[in-house]
């Protein structure tokens, strides 16, 4: 229901106001041309468009300068930055002349601009029929939609001067109840703009009278909702359902009745529909008329039988919606009718209720474009007068909605002072609930919706200041939160303490102002006469407001602690200090602040992890290299930095991947030796796939570190294979990696490939020349065995190609398993069929003298139902060379622990 948006649809080209313009104009022009004559300078778009444009000068004269210019080269079909031809100047400016010669020229008539529009289009809008005229004539396409799906019968059905232009394009064919992308025909068009004679050619052409566009609504229901009462007359004469439901259910009744026009509403009743028909959302056309704020709409309505207490499915009468749209004489005619003033909604809200907090939208409405305070106070004026009215009415102003909310309470939380006043003077309209002592109070709702003239309003009467809400904070507090300096102000002249915490975190209205970088609210209350005692006070989780600032990135209050002599090198309970929580949260301004506080850089968390740590785990080269400058001038050469596992600055560097601060560290010469957990920082490289970072240490430590070993005997090797990263194993092996060094379980890099199904990685492990497939772990297991038993057919398969020892096809672990026991129980298909071409024996025993579990797997597995039983019959012809019976309808399979 939007209204039809000209400039979303075409951009009309300026013109040039009359008077001693015109021949400064002509001037210009005539300069252009010479120079073009003189120097056969190439004519632009531009220069011919800005001649197109100019209106000024007789038809004659645009005529001559356009052959001059073309004759000099200019263009005929360029574009300017919105896509405009020439052909489009000339037909949007009435030019016919000059759009004869360029049709004349051969231009692309149907050429498009931006926005979809033809010259067409353009014409059509401005109302230009002679040039519609020619340019149909011409073969223009008279059904071309743009970029909206509007055609130039939407725009001569829309346009002021268009009547011509539309009956030219329906006489040519064009399709009277073609539809644009949002569903609206050229009828829509007319019912929008109150087209009269424009929607008659359409309707005796056969437009269709009850189309509907994507919110369902017809051209009655768009003619209802701008008010053209001839319009409506003439489509209900034609034919037009008035029962029709548009956008939200409503009828055409309801769009003219929420609109205001009681002569439409007249109209519409006349044609016997039944007024009481609810929308979708249950709302009657009165509800409609009361949110309008049209009277004669409301009495009308109301004298034709409309139901006063009639509720949508929300619960709300017509007297909500007046009230909640500042509708004073509909309210007095609402109310003179009986209907029930206490009425409550499904919320428990009542017409005071809204009234109290009326105009809703207006936070969305100010946050696009703010209102003067001339238009505030007047709408604050209009809800002051509905809102006594009611009052003295009869209206219960203590009533509470579900939420235990009073219309104080709303008024409130909507800054109405007014009806603040009104309230609370009235002996039932001010009292607190003694069960809910903890409830937010009017107080609490205006400190955080920021209205510091309601605050004053609230504190005139007997209320306690600091009263704390269901969570411990105090209004105070919420004004701190929110940053509203003068509602913090009036609090604090009314006695409001800055020392309240709240119950979650412990916070104070401080810690609140703070964290959310509310500078000024954060001086006012340090300004306190005991606010020095604020600047360090820690909350539940020992933060101080410095550390709340310094993570935030609130350089300003970082500012103004540190000036209030904050300290620095106060820790949370997590042992981080403000230092560590910046270089945590990347803020590097605040950071600066702090180093230059001399805040220490070797403070250790609970962790043991220093801000050196936390710099190279997060990648901040440049802010490590200072605090490694600063570390080192404290002492001759930098101090350990171990945390509490072992791990140095360099292993976190490397852990994440941070070429420029593994660069960094190496720069130091006491980070250019293996230290700390053994696990060193190449393990930590290669485990993540950081070559970079693995290269740089073994170019600055040299090759042997590629041979060291952590806690467990693993290798970088080992790290790399167990994440198969290939890259990081080729540098490594590169290095002189030693390929069957064995960790504390016996398995080599090779062995740990084949276990995690790395196949890529095995087979690069595989193609060294040492590379010993005979070694087995601590339970006997080859890398054969491992890749079986975990079922990585990949590697299975690689191995068997490589596999040069015949005797390790049979090769038993310590529980007797061979390859095959493992391949079969995990269902491996070609692992099995190539361990059998092999030899693979299948009579080996395990350790619990079962042989035949090989075959019960083999039978079990899935691939046996989905390829027959070839595998079966091998199995049979071997046994029978054995001579085993073999029956397959005595086959059974248990299922132990040992196997499962």
């Amino acid at each position: 229901m939007e209204n039809f948006d000209h400039t979303c649809l075409f951009f009309p080209l300026r013109s040039v106001p009359g008077g001693s313009g015109q021949a400064s104009s002509t001037k210009k022009e005539r300069q252009l041309l010479k120079r073009a004559e003189s120097s056969r300078m190439e004519i632009d778009a531009n220069v011919l468009r800005c001649v197109l444009v100019y209106t000024l000068l007789p038809p004659a004269g645009h005529l001559d300068v356009v052959r001059q210019l073309v004759s000099q080269g200019a263009e005929i079909s360029c574009k300017d930055k919105r896509g405009y031809t020439p052909l489009h100047a000339a037909a949007s400016s009435g030019q016919l002349t000059v759009v004869k010669h360029l049709l004349n020229l051969a231009v692309e008539i149907d050429e498009a601009n931006a926005f979809g529009n033809t010259a067409l289009h353009v014409a059509c809008f401005n109302g230009q029929d002679a040039v519609v005229s020619e340019l149909i004539d011409y073969g223009a396409n008279v059904s071309q939609p743009n970029n909206k799906g509007f055609t130039p019968l939407h725009f001569s059905a829309a346009s002021t001067h268009g009547a011509l232009c539309l009956e030219f394009l329906v006489n040519n064919g064009a399709d009277v109840n073609v539809q644009s992308r949002d569903g609206k025909s050229p009828l829509h068009m007319t019912a929008v703009h109150g087209r009269f004679t424009r929607s008659q050619t359409l309707i005796q052409n056969g437009g269709e009278i009850d189309s509907v566009d994507k919110d369902g609504n017809t051209p009655l229901h768009v003619a209802a909702r701008y008010g053209h009462e001839h319009l409506i007359n003439t489509l209900i004469t034609s034919g037009a359902d008035c029962t029709r439901r548009g956008v939200h259910g409503m009828f055409p009744l309801h769009m003219a009745a929420l609109n205001a026009h009681s002569d439409c509403c007249r109209k519409l009743l006349s044609s016997g529909f039944q007024i009481d028909t609810p929308d979708s959302l249950g709302r009657t056309c009165l509800h409609a008329a009361a949110a309008g704020g049209n009277v004669d709409c409301v009495k009308l309505l109301l004298s034709s039988g409309g139901e006063h207490n009639r509720r949508d499915k929300c619960g709300r009468t017509p007297l909500h919606y007046a009230a909640a749209s500042r509708h004073f004489q509909c309210l007095e005619t609402l109310v003179a009718c009986g209907i029930d003033i206490d009425a409550t909604d499904q919320w428990g809200r009542s017409a005071l209720h809204y009234a109290a907090a009326s105009d809703l939208d207006r936070r969305r409405r100010v946050a696009l474009e703010p209102e003067s305070e001339g238009v505030q106070a007047e709408r604050e004026k209009e809800a002051a007068l509905c809102l006594e009215f009611l009052l003295q009415s009869g209206a219960t102003a203590a009533l509470k909605d579900k939420q235990g909310y009073s219309p104080v309470h709303y008024a409130a939380a909507f800054g109405h002072r007014h009806c603040l006043e009104l309230l609370l003077n009235r002996d039932d309209g001010h009292q607190e609930d003694p069960e809910s002592p903890h409830a937010r109070s009017p107080l609490h709702l205006a400190a955080y919706h920021g209205h510091a003239q309601a605050l004053e309003v609230l504190l005139q009467g007997e209320r306690e200041v600091d009263q704390a809400d269901e969570a411990g904070r105090t209004p105070l507090a919420l004004a701190a939160l929110r940053g509203h300096t003068d509602c913090v102000h009036t609090l604090l002249s009314q006695g409001a303490s800055p020392h309240s915490t709240d119950q979650q975190y412990g916070r104070s209205p401080v810690h609140l102002a703070v964290m959310n970088g509310h500078t000024t609210c954060v001086r006012l209350l340090l300004d306190e006469s005991d606010g020095a005692e604020l600047i360090d006070a820690a909350d539940s989780q020992g933060q101080t407001p410095l550390m709340l600032a310094v993570a935030g990135g609130y350089v300003d209050a970082v500012s103004l602690l540190l000036e209030r002599e904050a300290s620095v090198n106060l820790a949370d309970s997590h042992g981080l200090t403000a230092l560590h929580l910046g270089l945590l949260c990347g803020q590097e301004e605040c950071i600066q602040c702090l180093l230059e506080q001399e805040a220490s850089v070797l403070l250790g968390d609970s962790r043991g992890r220093t801000a050196i740590h936390l710099a190279a785990a997060q990648g901040h080269a440049s802010w490590l290299s200072e605090l490694l400058s600063i570390a080192c001038s404290d002492s001759l050469s930098l101090p350990p930095l171990r945390d509490h596992g072992g791990y140095t600055p360099l292993h976190w560097a490397c852990y994440y991947g941070h070429e420029g601060c593994v660069e960094v560290l190496l720069e130091q010469k006491g980070c250019r030796c293996i230290d700390g957990n053994p696990f060193t920082p190449l393990h930590c490289a290669v485990l993540n796939d950081h070559e970079a970072c693995a290269s740089l240490l073994l170019e600055a430590m040299g090759s042997d570190i590629a041979g060291c070993s952590d806690a467990k005997g693993r290798t970088p090797l080992h790290a790399a294979a167990f994440s198969g990263h290939v890259d990081c194993i080729q540098l490594l092996l590169a290095h002189d990696a030693p390929v069957d060094t064995v960790d504390q379980s016996g398995r080599t890099a090779l062995m740990m490939a084949a276990e995690k199904g790395r196949a890529e990685a095995l087979d690069l492990l595989l193609t060294c020349p040492n590379a010993d497939l005979s070694l087995t772990d601590q339970d006997g297991n080859t890398a054969l065995h491992l890749a079986c038993r975990n079922g990585k057919e990949d590697c299975v398969l690689l191995i068997m190609e490589k596999l040069s020892d015949a005797s390790l096809i049979n090769a038993t672990n310590a529980a007797l398993q061979t390859p095959l026991h493992l391949a079969a129980r995990s269902g491996l298909k070609k692992a099995v069929q190539d361990l059998l071409s092999r030899g693979a024996n299948v009579q080996t025993v395990d350790e619990n003298g079962r042989m035949r579990l090989v075959l019960a797997s083999l039978m079990l597995s899935p691939f046996v139902l989905h390829e027959g039983f070839s595998l079966l019959q091998h199995f049979n012809a071997l046994l029978k060379s054995l001579e085993i019976t073999f029956s397959l309808h005595c086959l059974t399979f248990k299922h132990s622990s040992h196997w499962v």
